[in-house]
């Protein structure tokens, strides 16, 4: 008898729509959708997709406890075996969203689960500990190579199969450690690993340490009195109505906006989109986030040379780094080109 497995997919993947669609609320359908052509191909005739749950990754991310428990009442009728979710790559919220989901499925239904991620998705930070996650690329190019690996993980799990290391399996280390006994003491695996690495050839270390990007600081800045300085936010302050639609979590985009003539961000103009934390003073008063109002005063009083004249907005909540480089590439870029001397970047 094959095995009952449910898929879960974003709206864009159930070919919904896209970011117009995010809203979508979460719904299930009786077989494949989508990606999940590829995902029953892959697991052969040794399990089924019964079911595909489809949901908006703006909805799940605003409603995460809502959404999870309907889910997870949707699918306790297919009575499934196991649980995958994605592949999500790089999208942020969709990674949130799979990471999510599986995490709540191991603990109520108590069955495998197993999702696909580029390893700077945040969701892989958020979840790797609770699941097994496949290394993907990072992007819906490389749909052929994950669908498999997550498939044959998945078949492993199912079949209580030992589980070698991340690297021999495909998914990505969850910083779980386990006590393992050699017959070399930790000195001279030490050595070892020291002479290979001496002689050019290959090792293994036996604890992964992370890696942080180091970035020279600039110097500073000699004739402040000349200066044009802007604002940039990781803190989500938009104006209201929020008008570029930024999200509250995973952000995909930023925003940038005119202040020329504005000496204050007033509460009936100005909120913040982020979500994560209480934003209630935030919403009180735009320039304890964003400063607006102590650089008017600093251009008053010739501190500074002027403010520049806009100010870029996103929000760093769970949004991934990719994202984030890319986002601060962009907007530096269109700084140094109307010739601002230098930026002040604030967060929540």
């Amino acid at each position: 008898m094959a095995f009952r497995i449910v898929h879960y997919i974003n709206q864009f993947y159930a070919g919904i729509g896209g970011e117009e669609k995010a809203d979508y609320k979460p719904e299930i359908r009786e077989g494949v959708v989508g990606p999940g052509t590829a995902l029953k191909g892959a697991l052969g005739s040794e399990a089924e997709v019964v079911a595909t749950v489809i949901c908006g990754d703006s909805y799940f991310a605003s409603n995460m406890e809502k959404a999870s428990a309907d889910i997870i009442e949707m699918i306790k009728k297919y009575k499934p075996d196991a649980f995958i979710a994605g592949p999500a790559f790089n999208a942020g919220r969709y990674g949130t969203a799979c990471g999510a989901m599986c995490a709540a499925v191991a603990k109520e239904l108590g069955i495998p689960v197993v999702s696909g991620m580029y390893p700077e998705n945040p969701g892989v930070e958020m979840y790797k500990k609770a699941l097994y996650i496949v290394e993907t690329p990072d992007s819906a190019v490389g749909m052929k190579k994950a669908v498999p690996a997550m498939a044959k993980l998945l078949m492993k799990l199912l079949k209580k199969e030992p589980l070698g290391k991340p690297a021999e399996e495909g998914y990505i280390e969850r910083g779980i450690r386990k006590n393992k006994f050699y017959e070399k003491l930790a000195a001279e695996r030490c050595v070892d690993m020291f002479v290979a690495k001496m002689k050019g050839l290959p090792f293994e270390t036996e604890y992964k340490m992370p890696v942080f990007d180091r970035v020279p600081p600039q110097p500073p800045v000699k004739d402040m009195k000349h200066a044009t300085i802007a604002l940039v936010t990781s803190g989500g302050i938009v104006p209201k109505g929020n008008p570029d639609h930024i999200e509250a979590s995973s952000a995909s985009h930023y925003g940038t906006y005119d202040i020329t003539g504005v000496m204050d961000l007033t509460t009936d103009k100005y909120r913040t989109a982020h979500g994560g934390y209480d934003a209630t003073y935030a919403d009180q008063d735009a320039d304890r986030v964003l400063p607006v109002d102590v650089l008017r005063d600093m251009e008053k009083e010739g501190v500074i040379g002027k403010l520049y004249n806009k100010f870029s907005t996103t929000v760093g909540n769970g949004t991934a780094v990719a994202n984030a480089k890319r986002f601060g590439a962009e907007i530096a870029n269109k700084l140094v080109a109307d010739g601002v001397t230098a930026v002040i970047l604030t967060s929540t």
